[in-house]
């Protein structure tokens, strides 16, 4: 019941049009809600009006896959879709080149089912309020980076290639060419993993360029470009990791 009242409270902030609203004082408490708790007719009244608008909103259909989409190691179509949205959304939102995207494997909560991609499907799959950041480093960062995800058996990337050898990264290719120690990359990734999160402690300290654009936003924006081009939401694997021999 807590996290019901809490959603609805948070949509309630961010979607109701009050304007020029100041804050005149705040405060808090501890309040247990069970069934013998009394109802507030009224409080029931006014989250039932924005109950509906939310979920008319989670119910809004961005695409349609015909296969379904979920995440495996070291690749999938799933972590493909992802880092594929971060890496193109961003280049549109940023307005420059980036080289190669990245997901951490553990950030992805659920995954797409076959049918009607909605708005609340997104959210399943990502509902953490991680923003998209960039971060210029340097081929051997980018290389020590590419042996940490090695080392934990694959995550999503998009723009990169290699091959898993004793779990480091070996015959890594960086849009088709390959990767130059001493060459300046362009990567998007998550704040979290980019301030140090899921212990990459090599990303931790680089500067960011941050706009605020949220991973989640650039899934949906992606969904929504990919059906207008009249394409499924399919992402296939591309052998973008792969086990050496």
């Amino acid at each position: 019941m807590f996290r019901f009242v809490a959603a609805l409270t948070a949509f309630l902030f961010i979607f109701s049009p009050v304007t020029n609203a100041q804050t005149f004082g705040v405060s808090y408490g501890t309040y247990r809600i069970d069934d013998y708790t009394k109802k507030d007719s009224a409080l029931v009244t006014l989250l039932a009006i924005y109950k509906d608008s939310m979920n008319k909103t989670m119910r809004t259909v961005l695409g349609f896959s015909t296969d379904g989409l979920t995440k495996k190691q070291p690749e999938s179509g799933l972590g493909n879709f992802m880092t594929d949205a971060m890496k193109t959304m961003a280049e549109k939102k940023f307005e420059k080149h980036i080289d190669a995207a990245f997901i951490n494997y553990g950030g992805i909560r659920s995954y797409l089912p076959k049918g009607d991609i909605t708005i609340g499907k997104i959210f399943e799959l990502m509902p953490f309020d991680n923003v998209i950041v960039l971060q210029d480093i340097k081929g051997d960062t980018l290389l020590s980076f590419l042996h940490f995800i090695a080392e934990r058996n694959g995550w999503p990337v998009s723009g990169i290639s290699f091959t898993m050898n004793n779990r480091k990264a070996t015959n890594i290719l960086v849009n088709g060419k390959p990767l130059d120690t001493t060459a300046t990359y362009t990567i998007a990734n998550s704040d979290y993993i980019a301030n140090g999160g899921d212990d990459v402690k090599m990303l931790k300290g680089i500067p960011q360029i941050n706009k605020g654009y949220l991973v989640r936003d650039a899934l949906i924006a992606y969904t929504i470009f990919i059906t207008e081009k009249g394409e499924s939401i399919d992402a296939k694997t591309e052998k973008r990791i792969t086990y050496g021999r």
